[in-house]
Order: structure tokens, then sequence, then C-alpha cells
């Protein structure tokens, strides 16, 4: 494990690191042996966000990342008004000990102020987020009074308090205060709040642009005739549907035949047209190690055995071609492995890339494993789980079957990915088991 994780330093000296270097600030590396946090804690420290904004209509900015700060140029209310449907008043005219009758002077709607004075003993009939007139501190519930009409009505002893359902000026937001920070991907609610300060552009940061491709000569694509002991490519619509749900602009350039020069071919191209690129294959030991010789000649690659399962095998690096330098994730081919690894080691490294703030995993869950689970010590194992829960109502796990990392039908059956830390042993039925939802992934 790493004595020291490396701190995120200055773009300056970021942009110095070798992996070498970020390597050495972890204790007993060992890249035949790496553990999962290890890992992550390289590539975190490897990486570095692009740099480049641009501005966009705030309808089209759902899930994009923003490039600045934004600081509220108006009050949110902009006027005290009112929570509910009632009558507007004075908090003084109150009492606990006995009802109080109050004349009705005059309506107050959404958009359209009531403008007279309002003396002690009077009220004003208000509606929901109607301005608050200028005497009255307090909103009585319109279900809440007695004896209504269109000249008076009835407050109740002790019905409300003064200041009750009433909205401050400002009391969402004071003009001059940062509404959304840097970083935030912007969700449906950012979206709405946004909009509610009269904001219609918001600066972003550019889409993270992403090369994809499968390699292998095993490999065929859908519409091409399957031979004998050929597969299908899936790994790279697994790939096309995560990277999009990401929010990066995809190239997918298909499925790359194990030829030294149609690898570096397809390397060099990816390399100068994306951000970052992720292969599926050509990592594992035993394979044709074309893949692993052209990532190694076109830049600084590290190749590792990941204390994981499923998804072991993998290559880390940048690689560089006339000028441009594009990030590497050369991921196993098994597709288990593939989603595996991409979303327990790629998945946070791109979201760093596009500038996020929050790049953490996704919160665990601890929920009682419904049966026993064949786990040993010394690697981290995630699981293909579903989580339902008992007659009781309390959560609970069970894994998909076979565990495979070929068995693609169980990531698709599953809701969830149960994570076995890398020091555990067997998990018996009724242990408590750690899981991440599908949701907070994908």
């Amino acid at each position: 494990m790493a004595k020291n994780n490396p701190s995120d330093g200055s773009a300056t000296n970021a942009s110095r690191n070798t992996l070498a270097n970020v390597i050495s600030c972890l204790s007993d590396y060992d890249p035949d042996a790496l553990p999962v946090p290890d890992a992550q804690a390289i590539i975190r420290q490897f990486i570095q966000p692009i740099n480049a904004v641009e501005k966009i209509a705030l309808r089209s900015a759902l899930d994009r990342v923003l490039a600045a700060d934004i600081v509220s140029p108006i009050n949110v209310p902009s006027h005290d008004n009112s929570a509910m449907d009632g009558y507007a008043l004075h908090g003084n005219d109150l009492s606990k000990d006995q009802d109080v009758k109050l004349k009705v002077i005059g309506t107050a709607y959404a958009g359209r102020a009531f403008d007279g004075a309002v003396n002690s003993g009077e009220c004003v009939r208000i509606m929901t987020g109607a301005v608050m007139p200028a005497q009255c501190d307090t909103v009585i519930p319109q279900e809440f009074v007695r004896d209504a009409s269109d000249t008076g009505m009835t407050i109740p002893a002790g019905a409300v308090k003064t200041g009750d359902n009433r909205r401050l000026k400002g009391e969402d937001l004071k003009a001059g205060t940062p509404a959304l920070q840097k970083g935030k991907i912007l969700r449906p609610a950012d979206l709405g709040l946004l909009a509610s300060l009269g904001i219609g552009e918001v600066p972003v940061q550019r889409r993270l642009r992403v090369a994809f491709f499968s390699t292998g000569d095993e490999l065929r694509s859908i519409g091409e005739t399957l031979d004998e002991g050929c597969v299908y490519d899936s790994n790279r619509y697994t790939l096309h549907g995560m990277l999009t749900r990401l929010g990066c602009d995809v190239v997918d350039m298909g499925v790359i035949k194990d030829d030294p020069d149609v690898l570096e071919a397809a390397f060099r191209t990816a390399c100068e047209n994306a951000d970052a690129i992720i292969t599926s294959g050509g990592v594992s030991v035993g394979e044709a190690d074309y893949t692993k010789q052209m990532m190694a000649q076109l830049g600084d690659v590290g190749f590792w055995k990941i204390g994981m399962r499923p998804g072991r095998p993998m290559a880390f690096g940048k690689i560089a071609s006339n000028g441009k330098e594009a990030y590497l994730f050369g991921l196993p081919g098994n597709p288990v492995a593939v989603m595996v690894t991409f979303y327990f080691l790629a998945r946070q490294a791109l979201l760093h890339m596009m500038g996020a703030s929050a790049v953490e995993a996704p919160p665990l869950l601890r929920v009682v494993s419904q049966a026993a689970i064949r786990k040993r010590p010394g690697r981290t194992e995630y699981q293909r789980g579903i989580l339902s829960r008992n007659s009781d109502g309390i959560q609970q796990v069970r894994i998909t079957g076979s565990q495979g990392s070929g068995v693609l039908r169980s990531m698709s059956e599953a809701n969830c990915m149960v994570v076995l830390e890398h020091d555990r042993a067997e998990v018996k039925a009724g242990d408590l088991v750690d899981v991440i939802l599908f949701d907070g992934l994908v």
C-alpha cells in the first residue's frame, strides 16, 4: 500500500512529471502486483485537466463541466414574498390567548403587488409568490382561518407566529455571492438555478475527446461473417455507451488487427485527434505483443498487473505523435474486465481531465450478503450483484451467478457491483459487504 498518496500539484510541476516520477512517490511499487488504490493514485497524479473553455446556451449545458464560478447578479428571491396562499398581516396583531378578527383590504397576486398601506387590524389576501406588502411580516395559510369573506376573517389563537410563511429577499441567494463553483457538473437543478438568476449562457469546459478501438485478429464487427474461432466485438459498444454517459465526444476507430504498421497508424491517428485513447485487448501475458510494443514505442507507458478481479492487466500512460499528446488507457480484452477497469480506474481520470471538481468514486452502501461469496485476500474483487429488499425491508445483495470476466450477461442482469476489498477473505451468508449502485456509475 502507498505510504504517500501523491497529491495534486501545480500544472507547471505536473507537466514535468514522468510516469516514473509519479511512481517514485509510492513505496513498495510492484508493477506485477499493484493494489487498486495505488493504481488510482498514480493515474490521479499523472492526469491533468484540459484547459479549453467555450460559452454555450443554458439549454445545452446539461452534464457539462462549469469552467468558472457563477456569482449571483441578483437577490433570489428579489423581494420578500409569500410562501403560500393566505393572508399577509402584522405579527403584532397576533395573540396566543384569543382569536383575532382582521379586516381584508385588498389582494396581492404573484406579479401584481398590493401597493396600499396596511394598518394594524388589517390584512391582505395574498397568493403564493406575491410580494409582501411593505408593512406586513407574517402570512397565515388560508386553511387556518375561520369566517373568511371578502371583507374580513378570524385567526384562531396561536395559529401562527410572527414571521411565519414569509420568504425573505435574498433567502436563496444574495447578489454578489457564489451560486455555483467552477468544476461543477451541471445537473437539471443547476440549470434551473442559473435560469432563476437570468443567466442564459454559461462558460463550460470543452467536451473531452476520446478515441477508442479494439485489437485482435479474432474480432469481427456487427454485420461481418463470424468465422470459426471469431467473436463479435462487444467492447466498443460498452465503451461507446460508458463514454457517452460520461459526456465525452467519442471517436470509434473500429477493430484494429494485430499488425504493427496498422497498429502504429491507429495509435498515431488517435493521438493526433483526441485527448485520451482507450484500447481493449493486447495487454495480457501471452497475447500478441504488438500492442504493448507500440504503446512503449510511442510514449511514456507503464504496464501493470493490478491486484483486482476482473481486470488484472492494464497499460497506462501518455503517447505522442507529430507534436500531439494523448493519455492512454490500455484495458484488458474480456468484456466484463473492460467495464470494471473503466469504471474503477479510467472513469475518475476522465472526469479529472474534464475539469470536474468532484471526482471521487460513488458512495459505497453497506448491505447484507444473501449467500457466501468466495474471495481470497490479496486483490480487490468487483462482483456483479443484484440489490433488493427482503420481507423485512432490509437491503440485501446476491451475486449474479458465474463471475467469469467474459460473462457480459451478468453485467446486464446486475444493478450494482459488490466491492470486496484487498485484504478481505471469504464472505459468509449474513455478512455485511460494500456495494456501488450502477446508477452512481452510469
